[in-house]
């Protein structure tokens, strides 16, 4: 079987959230840059594959995802039986554990640690001065979750078990 195609760039955040994943179970993939700098995610041939414009895309044969979550999803369970059980399959109780960790990810961390990397790394690469004060805020809201995350840690491997 071909390896899977995930077009991104390596210091996108949403594209290290998939290539975890693929490690994680052990999937065969194949980095396909995606050149911010000239615009290739905004030409046609990439919105054809996402009509947002934005990375990271994984490439599966005829399929074609988009949104790293979903992205995320796909691969857990297509491989189930393959790597690291990340969807606690068998295990009603830590499934919701598992779905809970993921939401706090995505409503808690990542809106969070998100301005923090867009002003400290995206926007001198822009050429923009980075927003210390969206920083500041970030970094103490952020320390909130990291706290949660590390009292969850030291009786578990990992946030959703």
């Amino acid at each position: 079987m071909a390896p899977l195609k995930l077009h991104g760039v390596p210091f996108s955040t949403c594209t290290a959230r998939v290539r975890a994943c693929l490690e994680e179970k052990n999937v065969e993939y194949e980095i396909c840059p995606v050149d911010h700098g000239t615009g290739a995610h905004k030409r046609p041939d990439f919105i054809s594959k996402n009509p947002f414009g934005q990375i990271p895309v994984l490439e599966d044969g005829d399929i074609t995802l988009f949104e790293s979550r979903a992205i995320n999803n796909y691969i857990a369970h297509k491989y189930k039986d393959q790597g690291t059980d990340l969807l606690q399959h068998g295990n009603l109780d830590d499934f919701a554990k598992l779905l809970v960790g993921c939401e706090v990810e995505s409503q808690q961390f990542n809106p969070t640690m998100g301005p923090i990397f867009f002003n400290i790394f995206i926007a001198p690469l822009r050429g923009w001065a980075p927003d210390q004060k969206t920083i500041d805020e970030n970094v103490v809201k952020v320390g909130t979750v990291l706290d949660v995350y590390e009292k969850r840690l030291s009786s578990s491997k990992f946030i959703g078990t």
